[in-house]
């Protein structure tokens, strides 16, 4: 047998397999209804770009076409100010963003592109968490 690495996918990555192993619950991470939006100081209203309903956002993540499963993260007061975008942008379900850290990032990324395992997760758009589920494979 030779000395080849054993964490095949996770080979690039600082965590391992078994670092995110199980489930793991983020909290406030989502956009929810009550995700801040920026008010005009001299009407008081929010701008109309800003204003967004959690089913418009799930509406918006739906129709990106990509292989990876979206989530709707909120967008900063300063975004949705400087760019007049919506209060919600959309990124992969294992985002840094929503793991609070590239490290995660990557290992439920290489996770989820694995044969080795398999990957849930829940956004529950009412609270704002974010569920993701690791588990090997063979146990699935």
């Amino acid at each position: 047998m030779s000395e080849e690495s054993t964490d095949g996918p996770f080979e690039d990555c600082e965590l391992g397999p078994e670092a995110i192993l199980g489930t793991r619950t983020y909290e406030d991470v989502l956009f929810t209804d009550e995700t801040e939006t920026p008010v005009n100081v001299l009407t008081g209203e929010t701008p109309e770009h800003s204003q967004a309903t959690v089913d418009e956002a799930q509406a918006f993540i739906s129709s990106i076409d990509t292989d990876t499963p979206q989530i709707a993260l909120p967008a900063s007061v300063e975004t949705q100010i400087e760019t007049q975008s919506k209060p919600y942008t959309s990124a992969a379900f294992f985002h840094f963003k929503a793991t609070g850290s590239l490290e995660r990032h990557r290992a439920y990324h290489a996770a989820y592109d694995s044969d080795a395992s398999t990957v849930y997760f829940e956004a529950d758009y009412e609270s704002g968490d974010l569920a993701i589920t690791v588990e090997r494979a063979d146990e699935s």
